[in-house]
């Protein structure tokens, strides 16, 4: 091989490692973790808490990971003021974005959504209430049609509302962290947005209770 083409393959080489590391770091089937930290589990049955029934019907539609499809969002066009701090949860492409009250602070986390569209809740509410590991119970509704579900599920790795919860004005309606790091990127909830566990725990604490909260 000359030099000329030896120098040729390596700028070649420097060029595709460039643009490697402009490719978004969401990973579709991982949920974004680097390979030491996929779960032994990824890839099988999703979590027992969702209805079986609406994964059925999720699961005749589109359900993929939304890598890239990303929007950018300016709070402007969603808020009338700063009070308080702002969260948009945006619904097709699965990511919530938080501005803060002095608009130093922009975060813009992958979420997972609601099933169905009837699950599926839009509009204007705010955070009531902040939960360091929160509990569980199943609506009635969900027990009459899952009568093998616990009544109650502690703080812990098996609850699904993960390690930090804001909980919004809307009655069981809330903004989660997940131990199962499959649904995040999908239609996997029964109403809430859920989010990796490290992230809602950053969220949680730039949060307060009367951030804005607006589903879209």
């Amino acid at each position: 091989m000359t030099q000329k083409t030896t120098d040729f393959t390596r700028r070649g080489l420097l060029i595709a490692g460039a643009s490697g590391l402009a490719m978004p770091a969401i990973a579709q089937s991982t949920g974004g973790l680097p390979p030491e930290r996929i779960p032994e589990n990824a890839g099988e049955a999703p979590d027992p808490f969702i209805e079986p029934e609406r994964i059925a019907d999720a699961e005749k539609g589109t359900v993929k990971r939304n890598a890239s499809g990303f929007k950018t969002h300016r709070w402007q066009d969603y808020f009338d003021s700063t009070k308080n701090g702002m969260i948009l949860c945006d619904t097709k492409s699965k990511a919530l974005h938080y501005w803060s009250e002095d608009e130093t602070i922009y975060k813009l986390y992958p979420t997972s959504i609601p099933l169905s569209p009837d699950l599926t809740r839009t509009g204007r509410t705010s955070v009531i209430r902040k939960v360091v590991g929160p509990d569980w119970s199943p609506t009635a509704n969900m027990l009459k049609r899952n009568p093998d579900w616990p009544r109650y599920i502690p703080p812990g790795p098996d609850n699904p509302l993960g390690t930090h919860a804001l909980y919004l004005s809307w009655q069981y309606y809330r903004i989660h962290g997940t131990h199962d790091t499959r649904k995040i990127g999908r239609r996997s909830s029964n109403g809430c947005i859920g989010l990796y566990n490290q992230h809602v725990e950053e969220l949680f604490a730039f949060a307060k209770v009367g951030t804005q909260v607006l589903l879209i």
